[in-house]
């Protein structure tokens, strides 16, 4: 109804008419959106096939340009397929609300993110929010796409286009350690074919998962971890992180083929503290309360003990005990959700700043406890995997990033392969 449709009436009159519009209007997006979802209904359960821990974006990872009424076009790569999807959007540390317009998916080439930010325009597919093609997501909140139909294969690079309206670009949710670029440009180019310009900085923004609907016979995987499994170390916009590989691994394995990785790595993070949220304080957002999670893997400690301040072993041995009672808090919580879960041993790291004898007397302890005890449904022996054989405090030579001649912790893409290598898949399909 526009606004000479209304001559003959009060200004009263047309201020109630036009809510009333505004309200069947508004009903009518809900109950097109309630038809999609039901028609959704029955067809298998919500699987995440990829996803990243939250953040508050710190001032050294803002966008290197304004979001506001610009286009954002970032990478993600699935580890499962399926015919029908949904992304989710979050704006949990965000202080201002976040206005997409429009927000496309579309395949993209594995270069992509690194290259141009290209896009298989063929594929390119509209997001709805409630039925409307635009939204507004509150600070504090999280979103979902209205599911929708679309040929997704396992292993696949996938572009997520958003065209932002107001924002603020500088207390928004995101993902510092995304390892592919993104590209932003000025005003709706959601559908461009590529996007002008190099690709910059690699942080995700907004975007927090996106879930295929399967069957009963797909399930998640989610990792909790730090930078060793967000991936530091490995190569930006190749997908080498061992998670990737695992992935890599899983898919191409007929029994289980059908189950997805959920990288929830944080760089910094740790058991009580680092960087973003304590790992104890994410665990039920992180791990349980991801779609079709039915495994859980812990590889996660090493900067709580690079960080301790013991000055004597039984101090030391007091903190490995006080780190061992929250592995053991994950997986009683897991068991309660029936989730399997599987932890993994700290890796070395002599020659970083972190080691000292009393370090290594926490990191042996907490290593000895994942091998023997009978809590966790199994164990990811990555210290074997990735140690020295001639000098087991140390990472083998064959897997040192080089990132520093002091690192000594973090591994190139050889060993994050390594410890891919070293998971038994076997575990994965009970």
């Amino acid at each position: 109804m526009r606004k000479t449709d209304l001559p003959n009436l009060t200004f009263h009159q047309r201020a109630s008419t036009r809510i009333a519009v505004f309200k069947s209007h508004a009903a009518l997006f809900v109950a097109l959106a309630c038809l999609v979802q039901s028609s959704f209904a029955g067809q298998g359960h919500w699987v995440t096939t990829w996803g990243c821990a939250p953040q508050l974006t710190e001032p050294g990872n803002v966008p290197t340009a304004p979001l506001a009424n610009s286009t954002l076009r970032q990478f993600v790569r699935s580890s499962v397929g399926g015919n029908h999807l949904r992304v989710r959007f979050s704006n949990a540390y965000g202080t201002s609300p976040v206005t997409m317009n429009s927000v496309h998916v579309a395949l993209a080439p594995a270069t992509a993110s690194g290259s141009n930010g290209a896009i298989y325009t063929v594929t390119d597919k509209a997001l709805t929010f409630h039925g409307a093609p635009s939204i507004n997501i509150p600070p504090g909140e999280v979103v979902y796409s209205d599911p929708f139909d679309y040929s997704l294969p396992a292993l696949t690079n996938v572009a997520i286009s958003i065209y932002f309206g107001n924002l603020s670009s500088t207390t928004i949710c995101g993902h510092p350690g995304s390892r592919s670029g993104y590209f932003i440009e000025s005003g709706n180019a959601v559908t461009a074919a590529n996007m002008s310009g190099a690709p910059t900085a690699a942080h995700w923004y907004i975007i927090t998962g996106m879930e295929v609907l399967a069957g009963s016979s797909s399930k998640t995987i989610s990792i909790l971890g730090d930078s060793i499994t967000d991936g530091r170390g490995s190569t930006d916009n190749a997908n080498n992180r061992w998670p990737d590989d695992l992935a890599n691994r899983l898919i191409t394995n007929a029994p289980t083929a059908g189950v997805g990785v959920d990288n929830m790595g944080v760089g910094g993070n740790g058991l009580f503290g680092g960087l973003g949220v304590a790992a104890q304080n994410r665990f039920d957002r992180d791990v349980l309360n991801q779609n079709g999670a039915r495994y859980f893997i812990v590889f996660e400690g090493v900067n709580d003990i690079g960080g301790d301040g013991s000055t004597n072993a039984t101090q030391a041995t007091s903190f490995a005990t006080n780190m061992i009672a929250v592995y053991t808090q994950f997986a009683n919580k897991a068991h309660a959700r029936n989730l399997l879960a599987y932890g993994a041993t700290i890796t070395p790291f002599g020659g970083n700043g972190y080691y000292t004898t009393l370090h290594e007397l926490e990191r042996q302890t907490v290593n000895a406890w994942f091998r023997t005890n009978t809590v966790y449904d199994g164990v990811l022996d990555f210290d074997l995997a990735a140690r020295d054989p001639s000098n087991p405090i140390n990472i083998n030579p064959l897997y040192y990033n080089g990132l520093n001649a002091s690192d000594g912790l973090h591994m190139n893409p050889a060993g994050y392969q390594a410890l891919a290598n070293s998971i038994n898949l076997n575990l994965f399909t009970q």
